[in-house]
Protein backbone atom coordinates (compact mmCIF):
# COMPACT_ATOMS: atom_id res chain seq x y z
CA UNK A 1 0.00 0.00 0.00
CA UNK A 2 1.42 3.56 -1.14
CA UNK A 3 1.97 6.64 1.52
CA UNK A 4 -1.45 7.91 -0.22
CA UNK A 5 -3.12 4.93 0.87
CA UNK A 6 -2.04 5.35 4.84
CA UNK A 7 -2.95 8.99 4.24
CA UNK A 8 -6.72 7.97 2.65
CA UNK A 9 -6.99 6.13 5.44
CA UNK A 10 -6.43 8.72 8.27
CA UNK A 11 -8.77 10.81 6.35
CA UNK A 12 -11.39 8.34 7.16
CA UNK A 13 -10.47 7.60 10.60
CA UNK A 14 -10.33 11.90 11.45
CA UNK A 15 -13.91 11.73 10.00
CA UNK A 16 -14.95 8.73 11.85
CA UNK A 17 -13.79 10.24 15.19
CA UNK A 18 -16.29 13.33 14.13
CA UNK A 19 -18.85 11.21 13.16
CA UNK A 20 -18.69 9.34 16.60
CA UNK A 21 -18.44 12.49 18.62
CA UNK A 22 -21.98 13.13 17.09
CA UNK A 23 -23.52 10.24 17.69
CA UNK A 24 -22.76 7.76 14.95
CA UNK A 25 -20.21 4.51 15.73
CA UNK A 26 -20.44 3.47 12.60
CA UNK A 27 -17.74 4.92 10.20
CA UNK A 28 -15.17 4.11 13.66
CA UNK A 29 -16.70 0.31 13.61
CA UNK A 30 -15.95 -0.52 10.36
CA UNK A 31 -12.53 0.33 10.93
CA UNK A 32 -11.89 -1.70 13.81
CA UNK A 33 -9.34 -4.83 13.41
CA UNK A 34 -11.26 -7.89 12.90
CA UNK A 35 -8.15 -10.44 12.71
CA UNK A 36 -5.90 -8.44 14.75
CA UNK A 37 -6.77 -8.29 19.01
CA UNK A 38 -7.53 -4.44 19.46
CA UNK A 39 -6.90 -2.60 23.02
CA UNK A 40 -8.93 1.05 23.57
CA UNK A 41 -7.24 3.23 26.95
CA UNK A 42 -10.06 5.42 27.45
CA UNK A 43 -9.67 8.96 28.85
CA UNK A 44 -11.25 7.47 32.21
CA UNK A 45 -8.29 5.23 32.50
CA UNK A 46 -9.98 1.76 32.25
CA UNK A 47 -8.41 -0.74 29.53
CA UNK A 48 -10.88 -2.91 26.92
CA UNK A 49 -9.32 -5.55 25.10
CA UNK A 50 -10.65 -8.13 22.32
CA UNK A 51 -12.03 -6.97 19.24
CA UNK A 52 -15.56 -7.51 19.37
CA UNK A 53 -15.35 -6.03 23.14
CA UNK A 54 -13.30 -2.55 21.75
CA UNK A 55 -16.16 -2.32 18.77
CA UNK A 56 -18.99 -2.68 21.79
CA UNK A 57 -17.56 -0.66 23.34
CA UNK A 58 -17.61 2.20 21.00
CA UNK A 59 -20.77 1.50 20.23
CA UNK A 60 -21.81 2.05 23.65
CA UNK A 61 -20.10 5.33 24.46
CA UNK A 62 -21.23 7.23 20.68
CA UNK A 63 -24.60 6.70 22.64
CA UNK A 64 -24.31 8.90 24.70
CA UNK A 65 -23.22 11.97 22.00
CA UNK A 66 -25.79 14.06 20.34
CA UNK A 67 -25.69 15.53 16.45
CA UNK A 68 -24.10 18.94 15.88
CA UNK A 69 -20.98 17.85 17.67
CA UNK A 70 -17.65 20.09 16.71
CA UNK A 71 -14.58 17.98 16.20
CA UNK A 72 -10.42 18.34 14.74
CA UNK A 73 -8.13 16.43 15.09
CA UNK A 74 -4.40 17.69 15.25
CA UNK A 75 -1.59 15.54 13.98
CA UNK A 76 2.01 15.81 16.01
CA UNK A 77 2.96 12.95 14.08
CA UNK A 78 1.93 9.84 12.16
CA UNK A 79 3.57 7.36 9.48
CA UNK A 80 3.46 3.62 8.24
CA UNK A 81 5.44 0.99 7.29
CA UNK A 82 4.32 -2.51 5.04
CA UNK A 83 1.96 -3.56 7.64
CA UNK A 84 2.03 -1.05 11.12
CA UNK A 85 1.14 2.19 11.22
CA UNK A 86 0.38 4.96 13.65
CA UNK A 87 -0.89 8.55 14.42
CA UNK A 88 -0.49 10.79 17.67
CA UNK A 89 -1.76 14.29 17.99
CA UNK A 90 -4.56 15.81 19.91
CA UNK A 91 -8.51 15.74 19.58
CA UNK A 92 -10.66 18.35 20.74
CA UNK A 93 -14.61 18.65 20.52
CA UNK A 94 -17.12 20.52 21.34
CA UNK A 95 -19.66 17.52 21.92
CA UNK A 96 -23.13 17.77 22.48
CA UNK A 97 -24.27 15.18 24.96
CA UNK A 98 -27.76 13.55 25.04
CA UNK A 99 -30.02 15.63 27.80
CA UNK A 100 -27.76 18.54 28.21
CA UNK A 101 -28.20 21.86 26.62
CA UNK A 102 -24.69 22.84 26.32
CA UNK A 103 -21.88 21.05 24.53
CA UNK A 104 -18.81 19.64 26.44
CA UNK A 105 -15.63 20.50 25.65
CA UNK A 106 -12.89 17.57 25.22
CA UNK A 107 -9.40 17.88 24.82
CA UNK A 108 -7.70 14.80 24.46
CA UNK A 109 -3.96 13.61 23.91
CA UNK A 110 -4.13 10.57 21.62
CA UNK A 111 -1.90 7.64 20.45
CA UNK A 112 -3.46 5.02 17.94
CA UNK A 113 -1.59 2.35 16.13
CA UNK A 114 -2.69 0.87 13.29
CA UNK A 115 -2.21 -2.82 11.00
CA UNK A 116 -3.08 -4.11 7.85
CA UNK A 117 -5.42 -6.50 7.01
CA UNK A 118 -5.13 -7.44 3.73
CA UNK A 119 -5.18 -4.30 1.81
CA UNK A 120 -6.90 -2.17 4.16
CA UNK A 121 -5.63 -0.36 7.55
CA UNK A 122 -7.83 -1.08 11.17
CA UNK A 123 -7.40 -0.09 14.29
CA UNK A 124 -5.57 -1.91 16.39
CA UNK A 125 -5.20 0.18 19.73
CA UNK A 126 -6.54 3.68 21.15
CA UNK A 127 -4.94 5.53 23.91
CA UNK A 128 -6.90 8.64 24.73
CA UNK A 129 -6.25 10.87 28.20
CA UNK A 130 -7.18 14.24 29.13
CA UNK A 131 -5.46 17.37 29.03
CA UNK A 132 -5.47 19.27 31.97
CA UNK A 133 -5.80 23.03 31.33
CA UNK A 134 -4.41 24.50 33.89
Amino acid sequence: MTAQGFEDFLRARHAAAAAYVSGDPEPLTRLVAREHRATFFSPRGDITAGTEDVASRYNKDAAVFAPGSGNTMETLDSGAGDDVGFWVGRQRSQARIRGQDNPVAFDHRITEIYRREGEEWKLVHRHADSVQND
